[in-house]
């Protein structure tokens, strides 16, 4: 199943949960809310008949004899009775024997209403002593006759009517509502809200169709995208514009086909470079060798051919050792040997071991020291395979400086930054970004691997080099690293 129907279906039965959750403690809060609302508004009605009932009682029995004072108090409460103001509840006046004197018990249905929660249920309600009460249904009992008892509901066995009852001086008062009036007022508003639930989760299903296929597009077309750099067609992929995580990955997804299709790119330029590099001076030994055996060389000829085939026997082992160093840079982890390294002992060691090429060609060199303690800087590297990087870096100054080149050393936010500075003509700015690559060389260069072969030692070591123009003329390069100070 396709991710964009995996999360339809997902959200569709997770709105389904939701809705019906909802509507199930909807329905259960608007019927306590109704049935409460019934209960106080009788209990109301049953507290002003009571104190009327009581105030009539009183002012007939005042030179009434006992005889005729039952006649008189209920024809008072029949005329109290026809005026309660709730419609829909029926009062009736029972004696204290529990028999009906005034008023009849409303019909209601013989299904009793069950899951409705019980407000106040009494138990054992005597009608002699009960002032007030309130009998709602209790889901653990069920009435099961169709007619109703009086005595059924003052004790909140008759789950199908809600019911006060006040004692009154002609007996007790009850007034009654079947619970089917209620629940049908409650489920008529019931009805309309799960229409309004039902269009509202409607909408809210086709808008997540449209949220949904916004988010998944970017991720088909990323796939797409991802499809061309597994044909590695790196150059054809482009970069897919998205929002939060899926830009992150689209963004990440290019910049690596960018890098892959670069890689890709030096990759054939470094077996191009290379055969160029190894043909030359293989060439040149060749036709030497050749015309001395076949005798076209004499006398000092002879020697110069040699001396030529010395010469680029000696060039082509040196591309053949750089070559194969950074082979086992790339590949090989027990190549390195790392120790504490003293910059300050690793610089003069440079110094000494470039000075004949700076004799050679007439230049100077200084050493600057940054602020703090020179024996307190020190790295964590091979110091063999360091040197031989630094000496790299040196020897490129020396080829292209002027008459000056300056290294200053000095500690940083603690990390460690050596920096090569000669005052030549700079790099130019075409090949300044690929400078550090194999076989990329400026003019004068020898065979370009010395910079890539400084990269792999210095990166090796877990610091960075850079190299850039000064503004005053000549290039910069810097070697940074953690101090292990």
């Amino acid at each position: 199943m396709k991710l964009v129907h995996q999360i339809n279906l997902a959200f569709g039965i997770l709105l389904v949960l939701v809705l019906t959750v909802t509507a199930i403690s909807i329905h259960f809060v608007l019927l306590d809310h109704f049935i409460g609302a019934q209960k106080d508004d009788m209990h109301a009605v049953g507290w002003k008949m009571q104190e009327t009932l009581e105030q009539e009682a009183y002012q007939m029995t005042e030179g009434v004899s006992a005889v005729n004072v039952t006649p008189r108090l209920l024809s008072s409460s029949t005329a109290a009775i026809a005026a309660v103001p709730i419609v829909g509840v029926d009062a009736i006046i029972s004696d204290n024997m529990g028999n009906i004197v005034s008023g009849t018990l409303p019909a209601a249905s013989s299904t009793s209403i069950t899951g409705v929660k019980a407000f106040n249920a009494v138990t054992a309600v005597s009608p002699l002593s009960l002032t007030r009460a309130a009998t709602v249904i209790d889901p653990t009992l069920q009435e099961t006759a169709n007619v109703p008892s009086l005595q059924n509901i003052w004790e909140g066995r008759d789950t199908r009517f809600i019911a006060t009852v006040n004692a009154i001086p002609q007996g007790t008062l009850t007034l009654i509502t079947p619970v089917s009036k209620i629940t049908a007022i409650e489920q008529a508003l019931f009805g309309r809200l799960l229409i309004v639930l039902g269009v509202g989760g409607i909408l809210m299903f086709l808008l997540s169709l449209f949220i949904t296929k916004k988010l998944i597009k970017p991720l088909m077309r990323l796939r797409e995208e991802l499809k061309k750099v597994k044909e590695r067609r790196f150059s054809e992929v482009q970069l897919i514009h998205a929002g939060g995580e899926i830009g992150v990955v689209a963004h990440t997804v290019y910049d690596l086909a960018e890098e892959l299709d670069r890689y890709n790119r030096v990759q054939k330029q470094f077996f191009q470079n290379a055969s160029h590099e190894l043909k030359t001076p293989l060439m040149s030994i060749s036709g030497y060798a050749e015309g001395i055996r076949d005798g076209i060389f004499e006398g000092e000829s002879v020697q110069k051919g040699l001396d030529i085939i010395l010469s680029e026997s000696g060039r082509l082992k040196n591309i053949i050792t750089e070559m194969t160093l950074l082979a086992k840079l790339d590949s090989e982890e027990n190549i390195f040997q790392t120790s504490m390294v003293n910059v300050q002992d690793m610089l003069t060691e440079t110094i000494e071991r470039i000075t004949p090429l700076l004799v050679q060609k007439g230049l100077s060199l200084e050493i600057v020291y940054g602020e703090g303690k020179q024996d307190t800087m020190a790295i964590a590297a091979d110091r063999d395979k360091l040197l031989q990087a630094l000496l790299n870096v040196v020897a490129n100054a020396t080829r292209y400086a002027s008459q000056h080149i300056c290294i200053h050393a000095g500690i940083y936010q603690d990390r460690v930054e050596i920096s090569i500075i000669d005052d030549g003509s700079g790099i130019p700015e075409d090949l300044l970004p690929y400078l550090f690559h194999r076989f990329v060389k400026g003019k004068g260069g020898e065979n370009g691997l010395g910079l890539a072969i400084s990269r792999a030692i210095v990166e090796r070591c877990g610091g960075l080099i850079k190299a850039r123009n000064r503004k005053e003329g000549g290039a910069v390069f810097t070697l940074d690293f953690p101090s292990a100070a």
